[in-house]
C-alpha cells in the first residue's frame, strides 16, 4: 500500500463561528494522506493507474472554499468525503485541517482536526 501525500496546502477560507472569521477569512493549512494500492501504477508507469496529487489538490480547493462552514470538523469531513467520492481507487484518506490563526488568546502553532475515512466507512455512510 502506498501513500499519496499533500502536505501544507494553504488555502484562504471563511470558516469559523465568529463573525469576523466569516467576513475577513483566514489561512488554513491541510495535510492530506491517501492510501492506494499502486501495484498497477508501479507496473505500468501510467497516471491513469493511480490518483494524481494535482487532482486531489484541485478537489480539496474546490470543496474547502465553496462554502463557509462553522466548524473545522465539518469542513474536514466535507473534504474527506469528496476525496473518497471522486477517487474510488483510494483505500482511505486522512485530512489534517490546521487553523493557525484561530481567534484564541494563547500562544500556539495551530489548532486542528484530523479525520480518517476508509473505503468501507465511506460506503456505509453513502449507502453503497
Amino acid at each position: 500500500m502506498e501513500k499519496i501525500i499533500v502536505k501544507g496546502l494553504r488555502l484562504k477560507a471563511y470558516h469559523g463561528v465568529n463573525p469576523e472569521e466569516k467576513v475577513n477569512g483566514q489561512m488554513f493549512e491541510l495535510d492530506i494522506t491517501a492510501l492506494i494500492d499502486a501495484k498497477s501504477a508501479n507496473a505500468s508507469d501510467e497516471l491513469d493507474d493511480t490518483v494524481s496529487y494535482a487532482k486531489i489538490i484541485k478537489t480539496v480547493r474546490a470543496v474547502f472554499t465553496a462554502e463557509s462552514y462553522n466548524l473545522i470538523e465539518y469542513a474536514s469531513n466535507k473534504v474527506a468525503m469528496e476525496i473518497m467520492k471522486t477517487y474510488p481507487k483510494l483505500k482511505s484518506v486522512t485530512v489534517l485541517l490546521k487553523k493557525p490563526e484561530a481567534p484564541i488568546s494563547a500562544d500556539f502553532d495551530y489548532v486542528a482536526v484530523e479525520e480518517t475515512i476508509t473505503r468501507e466507512e465511506y460506503a456505509e455512510i453513502v449507502g453503497e
